[in-house]
């Protein structure tokens, strides 16, 4: 039986290559989804709602930028409310928020510098400490009103409705178990069938590194907990009261949003305990350690939130050595596209990303500047 034939096939349909498959079908490409669990699902990162904030670094505020248009364009088209603008916060010691103070300040971008008494007076859940470094350095904040919250869920059944209805084909509880190149096909094996391409986009999240061999020493897979703890006062954990944040302290990064569609404020740590992740066997109950982890977080910078556990969730993240998402062709096959490390802060990105693969798979070239994020950027092991 001769194999099934597609312009390029996408492998992964979470949150970066649902947003791929609907960039490719948009431009008339014929392209095949594969994705191995249900669309949408809690395997991988969280679908919980997610700070977006227009940079992380220099640069990357075009492309946050790019991120944003894109939601709203997608959301208008759908009929649904796919982003919040409500604002969102950076908070971090004066010194290591200046970076980000002068990226947004380059591009314009509208932000307000906060010392911790103006946040405290401003938004009355967060409490930051005086001269937290012990040499005169206090912790600040940085707040963008163009930031908000996007639910990857939803963007994800939106992008996929869209690929839809252009024309995409996605399969879901289907697993790839390997590909190789036949001639001038990708030839794509799964616990199914056979499939063959032109080209081929790996957007698998935290198992890209098992299909990619390229990349398995580059991309880690990171277990993580998210938690859901009980207001004293629910009005100031609030979408109107309580921007999102993302968080850097001496113990950790931490990122977090208000009481929205669930009981409790919600929050994780990135890198969390500093567990690599098996994501065919991982651990998803949450264990003591894990909530004891984030209490601690709470316990300090938010007083107030530290009331009776509503909930605790495990997900999926995948960690790249600078912590810094990847995107682009493999440097010995420029038809086989990668994008991953999209977890945290830089999820919004999603989007955009997918119009960049979209991109690169037509054209063999991206008007955005994805330099900095290429996946040769790291050296090979033992060189």
């Amino acid at each position: 039986m001769t194999p099934d034939r597609y312009d390029a096939i996408v492998v992964g349909v979470g949150d970066a290559g649902a947003a791929a498959v609907a960039h490719l079908a948009d431009r008339g490409v014929d392209v095949l989804g594969l994705e191995r669990f249900d669309i949408p699902h809690g395997y991988g990162s969280s679908p919980e709602p997610g700070a977006i904030r227009l940079a992380a670094g220099e640069e990357d505020v075009p492309l946050y930028e790019r991120a944003v248009d894109l939601w709203e364009e997608l959301g208008v088209e759908r009929g649904e409310r796919l982003r919040y603008r409500g604002g969102a916060l950076d908070v971090g010691l004066e010194s290591e928020l200046e970076e980000l103070a002068a990226s947004l300040a380059s591009h314009d971008v509208a932000h307000e510098r906060l010392s911790g008494a103006t946040l405290t007076e401003r938004y009355p859940a967060y409490r930051l400490p005086d001269d937290e470094s012990g040499d005169g350095e206090e912790y600040a904040a940085i707040y963008q009103p163009d930031g908000g919250l996007l639910r990857p869920d939803r963007a994800i059944v939106a992008h996929v409705e869209r690929a839809h209805d252009a024309g995409a084909t996605i399969r879901a509880r289907e697993r790839v178990t390997d590909w190789d190149r036949v001639g001038d096909d990708v030839r794509v094996r799964t616990n199914r069938d056979e499939y063959r391409a032109d080209e081929l986009v790996v957007t698998a999240g935290p198992w890209t590194g098992g299909i990619v061999e390229d990349l398995e020493d580059v991309l880690r897979p990171e277990r993580r907990v998210r938690t859901w703890l009980q207001p004293d006062s629910p009005a100031a954990f609030a979408p109107e009261r309580f921007p999102p944040f993302a968080f850097r302290t001496d113990e950790g990064r931490y990122y977090g949003g208000p009481v929205l569609g669930v009981p409790g404020f919600s929050f994780g740590r990135r890198h969390h305990r500093g567990e690599t992740a098996d994501p065919t066997h991982l651990e998803r109950e949450p264990m003591p350690q894990d909530e004891r982890v984030l209490r601690r977080f709470a316990d300090r910078y938010f007083p107030g939130g530290t009331g009776p556990t509503m909930g605790l969730r495990t997900s999926l993240a995948t960690a790249t050595p600078d912590d810094r998402f990847l995107v682009g062709t493999l440097p010995d096959d420029d038809r086989v596209t990668v994008a991953a490390g999209l977890s945290g802060g830089e999820a919004p990105l999603a989007s955009v990303v997918g119009e960049i693969v979209a991109d690169l798979v037509t054209e063999g070239e991206t008007d955005h500047g994805i330099e900095p994020f290429a996946l040769d950027r790291f050296p090979a092991p033992n060189a």
